[in-house]
């Protein structure tokens, strides 16, 4: 069969060519498994569930229909508009079934996988890839559900379907609205990736640019103890290492500096599945969560995958702590610096000599003003004005 007309695909069938097939996420993650391999760098085995499947599960259970009726009522200048439309699309789909066919699909190409890994059900990542994900300017990065520690086959059915469901949360529905998608010609793809027991080591992040200074001539490790959702959400200080890419292409030192973060808890694997909040010893707070030869090693595949995709890379990275190996579990078009046009240094200087009210680490480097707003919760989002800066304690993916 033509793999255009397939349900699913294998990592190994995958190159960034079928991004309209697999979603960016999804496609680099093939493209890196195929290609970049034979140059060393590891990136753990899975499958996708195409955009025909996603089609197909819709078409089979006729609510499509359905789906264009809540659509038509939508009001986008409406947050309550928004919530219930969000609301009504989710319940549909998850109250849907799969097909049959495409049921045993999902269910070989799960068996081969754990089989691939000597395991009976293998515990697995489940991840949504947006078609128009991770393009330069148009980025769902973040916006969809990814569930980890999955095991068996009915709970893998379950994280598929929210997944899927997870192309109407409200966060999504607002993303398209203002970047002019449809709502009802959009796809989705998902990925099922074998885990990486980054639970009994380290995971985080690589940017191959300095983020804060655009500076193309580092990359930025960060890096924290468990699984790497922690600093994915922002609510950890990790540990952060900056490593000069000409010495580290000639072979000579290339660590020019490193920050111990605040890493005083972490994510696990729970009993029946998922992820749980535990504390870090304090003695392993104040080590730094990698090597000296892991970080050059994490540097040179950047450097690797940035030279493949010729653009800055964010790249999100494990390392397995039964085994001791690093992988590579994500890449995507860095969207900061590497979409601004010209070569120009920005600098902004605050004149008044009054002492901060508030002080935190910073993510980039600018001034703003306006009216406080001091919001607690995304539910009360209705109360942030245009103009206004937003006080909080930590925002996510839902804000």
């Amino acid at each position: 069969m033509d793999k255009k007309q397939k349900y699913i695909l294998e990592f190994k069938e995958v190159t960034k060519k079928d991004i309209p097939l697999v979603g960016g996420k999804n496609g680099s993650l093939g493209e890196m498994f195929t290609m970049l391999n034979s140059k060393g760098v590891n990136v753990p085995d899975g499958f996708a569930l195409t955009t025909n499947a996603y089609w197909y599960f819709l078409k089979e259970n006729k609510i499509e229909d359905k789906l264009k009726t809540i659509f038509d009522k939508f009001n986008p200048d409406s947050i309550k508009s928004l919530q219930d439309a969000s609301k009504k699309a989710m319940q549909i789909i998850l109250k849907c079934q799969f097909p049959e066919d495409l049921k045993l699909e999902i269910f070989e190409a799960y068996k081969n996988l754990s089989q691939k890994y000597n395991d009976k059900n293998t515990d697995v990542a489940v991840r949504s890839s947006g078609v128009a994900e991770d393009a330069p300017t148009d980025s769902f990065a973040g916006q969809f559900e990814s569930l980890l520690n999955i095991r068996g086959e009915e709970k893998l059915l379950k994280a598929i379907k929210e997944c899927l469901a997870s192309t109407y949360t409200a966060r999504v529905i607002a993303y398209r609205e203002e970047k002019g998608f449809s709502h009802l010609e959009f796809a989705l793809s998902v990925g099922v990736q074998k885990m990486v027991r980054s639970d009994l080591a380290s995971s985080g992040i690589i940017f191959t640019t300095d983020t804060e200074s655009g500076f193309s001539g580092t990359v930025v490790i960060n890096s924290i103890w468990g699984l790497g959702e922690m600093i994915v959400k922002g609510l950890i200080t990790p540990d952060n290492f900056y490593v000069f890419k000409p010495t580290l292409k000639k072979g000579y030192e290339s660590i020019i500096i490193k920050n111990l973060g605040r890493k005083t808890k972490k994510y696990t694997y729970g009993k029946c599945g998922g992820l749980k909040e535990t504390a870090v010893p304090e003695n392993q707070q104040l080590k730094f969560s990698l090597t000296d030869a892991e970080i050059k090693k994490l540097a040179e595949w950047a450097v690797i995958i940035e030279e493949h995709y010729k653009t800055p890379q964010d790249i999100e990275w494990a390392k397995d702590g039964k085994t001791g190996e690093l992988f590579i579990v994500q890449s995507r078009p860095e969207t900061v610096h590497s979409t601004k046009v010209g070569n120009f240094y920005e600098e902004y200087k605050i004149k008044t000599t009054k002492k901060p009210v508030l002080i935190g680490i910073a993510v980039g480097d600018k001034i703003g003003q306006g009216k406080v707003a001091v919001i607690s919760n995304v539910s009360k989002i209705a109360q942030f004005k245009k103009g206004d800066v937003l006080v909080t304690k930590m925002t996510d993916p839902d804000w």
